[in-house]
């Protein structure tokens, strides 16, 4: 074996110097009213896949390459290798220098990112049309010339930064561990399921960088990709770039799909851990079921969502109406291997795990003697097209399902299969999968406890057994480093086409009589409709009684359960059976109202929202089940570094009894203090047209959507008078706040002020302000993330920014830091706003910063939800329509000289508050050589005792 790699390698390099060719293998084009994505796709003779989708709604283009290797190609304790490489794979390679793909994506107007699962690692970009060399030019060259660019010190700092990313989204986050204990207990030792895609610290300590070149030359060869390119493209110029910067990528080792026996478990496998950063314990069941491609897969979907998704689920009325538990839910996950079927419950106080267990066993009897409903079948299909439907809105989506169904179904063409799937499950299939994989069958059960609670838990009666383990021959014998040969200077980045055209979306204004302000556009790509409705007010009101804060979120929840004429329940099914959604939720300074429906169910949905807005029932069960629900999420809140953070960091930013410090949920306390009485008043005295805005978006034009909204229109006026709220207090001086929070995996760090002066506007100082702060903090490649991150490896993510409203506006630095490095952290932050506020911006920044946002605008209409958001603050601002151009004016003309003076005048760096949040036990004593003040306060915000 190891021989035949050998010779297979040699043949590449012999193959390199030869320009691949393609062949068109497959066109599919839309026929009438079917739902597909329409491609073009090609296959290289080096093996790469290519799959073009040609739109032209929008003048932007997104690329995707996908290589068929996820954390499942990983060795035994070389875990979340693929994912360290992900990373690498942005730190420049022969013509790229370091840092400078994040820079040419951005500087051209695009986003890009990359991601890792266990079966596959994908890397995109969505730019403006007249950059898709650029985006090809760099996919290329590290495709192909990755390599002599990888240094010993980029592997270092890269690995430091995947731990931060361990630090902030798993060991420093409630719950976060979860999925890995069930993994690792659920799959045989060795099986690449039984780690997460981050993988283990220790592992990652154990590799160095000949095995992370080792990784790239094994599984990064063309032969293994899939490359995507849709948008404002022209297939036969796409194909024609393509076989210019890929064809000479010499073919990889070839790549076998994998295939393992599905996994089962003779019985139920108990297993426990402690969690520092919960009140409440949780209970996670796992059964192993079937992967992605199985026919199967539909079926436990649907199942899953019967038993325990939604208010008509039987785990609703098992676990949340009788209050047994605060979270209860059930979900049918698939990879390419396996799947796993998982119900996940929060017990409410006074609830044992066992209890639960228990419940969830009875749910399943129950299910077992109803069956499957018609209606519950028909809520399944008509969510499942929507949610369809809905993800092919933008670009980005289309491509992204072309390129997982190239490399997982061999074919792109699988949505209309998909939704056949869905449309042709029966009953029958529900109960079968059921019996199948469910009952009877053995699963993990997991018990997540807190701190001095082991007792919640069963004891554990399952061992990982490490000796039956026998390691696969992974071919990474041999392999050699061969570089394409070209006939052109691939150094030279490509030259931009001609800037594209951006059209404004094209949109009406209508206001009623009762002072209702209405705007909206027509988007005709999808079968959908969005409308967005605004009542001023929001949280804010509570200033006039701050001892029942959280009033507003309970109001808007409440509206989320049952009217006049319906049960929650009833509503609930109702609108699954359109595949619509109809959502209320709460913010500072509003209440907002979501609906979601594909227009052929338009009418009935606003059917539904009319019954919802004004014939809300307010019951008192609902009532008290939310409250406690409520309550039981603060209470699991106060336990969280980022929440103590950003609670400790608003007190201190406006004084403890200043609405804008008090959270949108309210306290414990505040919470504990609200009546139904207080609901229904807050409903009467604030909700009126006249504060209220609507914005319409999707397929239908001002005439036909205006009449539907008739009784809007009938909505009775009402004067509401909006709060005046205090300015925050001035700081005096630069102090640092410490709030102790032992064993914390990482410490979240707070820098900023209010200013009181400022506020929020569109072409003015404060736009010019964000302008100015996009270097500072707001792009990836500012100069707060390139220190913090990129050469100090110390956070996964640090960055800075402005934000504004009608009444003040904001400051905040922001970063979660490597517990040991969380002084040194407070150091570079200041350094670099101080080094901003004296010295100012570079030329080069300011020219970075211009073709960034100039170019961006190609972006910016192309969802719904985008072209939502920019009639949003047309309407709430009182906007021009194109007050873009403006902006775009702005950007182009602001010179170095007004931006160095916004930002001395708006980074007052002896004036502002720095809270951490971390084990001072680490890093505690050196915070008192850092020439600050330092002020030690409990999770409250009040003085440590």
């Amino acid at each position: 074996m190891k021989k035949n790699l050998f010779f297979l390698v040699l043949a590449c390099c012999f193959a390199s110097v030869a320009l691949a060719q393609s062949k068109l293998v497959e066109k599919v084009s839309k026929k009438g009213n079917e739902i597909v994505i329409p491609y073009e796709k090609y296959e290289l003779s080096n093996g790469l896949t290519v799959v073009i989708h040609e739109d032209h709604s929008d003048p932007i283009v997104h690329v995707d390459v996908t290589y068929h290797v996820g954390s499942a190609r990983e060795e035994i304790k070389k875990s979340g290798f693929a994912h360290f490489f992900e990373h690498m794979m942005f730190q420049g390679s022969d013509n790229v220098a370091d840092e400078e793909h994040f820079k040419i994506v951005t500087e051209s107007g695009g986003t890009l990112n990359g991601t890792t699962n266990r079966d596959r690692t994908n890397y995109f970009e969505t730019l403006p049309a007249n950059q898709l060399e650029v985006a090809l030019w760099l996919e290329a060259d590290r495709m192909g010339f990755l390599l002599d660019a990888v240094t010993q010190k980029k592997f270092e700092i890269q690995r430091a930064t995947v731990k931060n990313e361990r630090g902030q989204n798993y060991d420093n986050r409630p719950y976060g561990l979860a999925g890995e204990y069930s993994a690792k207990n659920l799959y045989p030792y060795g099986h690449p399921y039984s780690w997460l895609t981050i993988g283990y610290v220790e592992d990652l300590d154990r590799v160095d960088v000949n095995d992370l070149k080792n990784f790239f030359l094994r599984w990064y060869g063309p032969n293994n990709a899939v490359l995507t390119v849709g948008g404002d493209v022209n297939p036969k110029e796409v194909i024609k770039l393509v076989e210019k910067y890929f064809g000479s990528i010499p073919r990889g080792p070839e790549v076998q799909d994998m295939k393992l026996p599905w996994v089962t478990l003779d019985k139920d496998r108990y297993v426990s851990y402690q969690d520092n950063y919960i009140r409440f314990p949780m209970l996670r069941v796992v059964f192993p079921t079937v992967p992605s491609t199985h026919p199967d897969a539909t079926a436990l979907s649907c199942l899953a969502e019967i038993i325990g998704q939604g208010r008509n689920s039987i785990f609703f009325e098992k676990f949340t109406k009788t209050q047994k538990a605060a979270q209860a839910n059930l979900f049918n996950s698939t990879s390419e291997l396996a799947g796993e079927f998982t119900a996940m419950f929060v017990p409410f106080p006074g609830q044992k795990l066992a209890d639960l267990e228990k419940i969830m066993r009875e749910s399943f009897e129950e299910f077992e003697k109803r069956g499957v409903s018609d209606e519950a079948l028909q809520r399944f299909k008509a969510s499942e097209e929507s949610s369809i439907i809905n993800g092919l809105q933008s670009v980005s989506g289309k491509v992204s399902q072309l390129a997982y169904f190239q490399t997982f179904f061999k074919s792109p063409n699988q949505i209309g299969k998909r939704l056949a799937e869905v449309q042709n499950l029966q009953k029958e299939d529900v109960l079968r999968v059921y019996n199948q994989y469910i009952k009877g069958k053995g699963a993990v059960i997991l018990s997540i406890y807190p701190k001095d609670a082991r007792d919640v838990a069963a004891e554990d009666n399952y061992t990982i057994d490490t000796s039956i383990y026998k390691a696969p021959n992974y071919g990474y014998e041999g392999l050699r480093y061969n570089k394409p040969k070209d006939d052109f200077d691939r150094s030279k980045r490509p030259a931009s086409g001609t800037n594209p055209v951006v059209k404004v979306p094209d949109m009406w204004k209508k206001d009623f009589a009762n002072g209702m302000k209405l705007i909206g556009t027509q988007n005709d790509e999808i079968p959908t409709v969005t409308l967005r409705m605004s009542i001023k007010g929001g949280h804010l009101h509570s200033i006039n009684d701050m001892t029942k804060a959280g009033v507003a979120n309970m109001t808007a929840q409440m509206l989320n359960e049952s009217t006049q004429n319906y049960s929650s329940e009833a509503i609930s099914s109702e609108l699954d059976k359109l595949g619509s959604n109809i959502s209320f939720g709460a913010g500072e300074d509003e209440i907002s109202v979501q609906v979601f429906t594909l227009k052929k169910n338009l009418e009935k949905t606003l059917t539904l929202l009319e019954e919802k807005l004004f014939r809300p029932k307010f019951d008192q069960a609902d009532f008290e089940r939310l409250k406690k629900q409520a309550i039981a999420g603060i209470k699991n809140q106060q336990t969280q570094p980022t929440f103590i953070a950003n609670t400790v960091y608003s007190k201190l930013l406006y004084g403890k009894d200043h609405i804008k410090a008090m959270p949108l949920s309210g306290t414990e306390q505040t919470v504990g203090q609200i009546t139904l009485d207080d609901v229904k008043s807050f409903y009467t005295n604030y909700f009126s047209p006249s504060v209220s805005n609507v914005v319409i978006v999707g397929d239908i034009t001002q005439q036909e959507i205006l009449p539907k909204l008739s009784f809007l229109e009938k909505w009775a006026k009402k004067e509401i008078k909006m709060p005046t709220i205090p300015a925050a207090k001035a700081i005096e001086k630069t102090k640092i706040y410490l709030v102790h929070k032992e064993k914390a995996a990482q410490s979240e760090i707070r820098i900023g002020y209010v200013n009181n002066t400022l506020k929020y506007d569109a072409t003015g100082e404060y736009y010019k302000t964000v302008l100015t702060n996009y270097v500072l903090g707001g792009a990836f490649n500012s100069r707060i993330n390139l220190n913090l991150r990129e050469d100090k490896g110390w956070t996964y993510g640090a960055r800075s920014g402005f934000s504004g409203d009608k009444m003040d506006t904001r400051f905040t630095a922001s970063g979660g830091i490597k517990v040991t490095a969380s002084d040194s952290a407070v150091v570079e932050f200041m350094k670099e706003i101080k080094n901003y506020a004296e010295k100012g911006i570079t030329d080069a920044e300011l020219e970075f910063m211009r073709k960034s946002i100039g170019q961006s605008e190609a972006r910016n209409f192309e969802t719904g939800f985008q072209k939502a958001a920019f009639l949003g603050r047309i309407i709430e601002y009182d906007l021009a329509n194109n007050y873009t151009e403006k902006q775009n004016a702005i950007v182009k003309s602001i010179t170095k000289e007004e931006i160095n003076t916004l930002a001395k005048k708006h980074l007052p760096f002896d004036k502002m508050v720095i809270v951490i949040v971390g084990d001072k036990n680490v890093f505690g004593e050196r915070l008192g050589t850092l020439g600050y003040d330092v002020v030690e306060l409990n999770s409250e915000g009040e003085p440590a005792k």
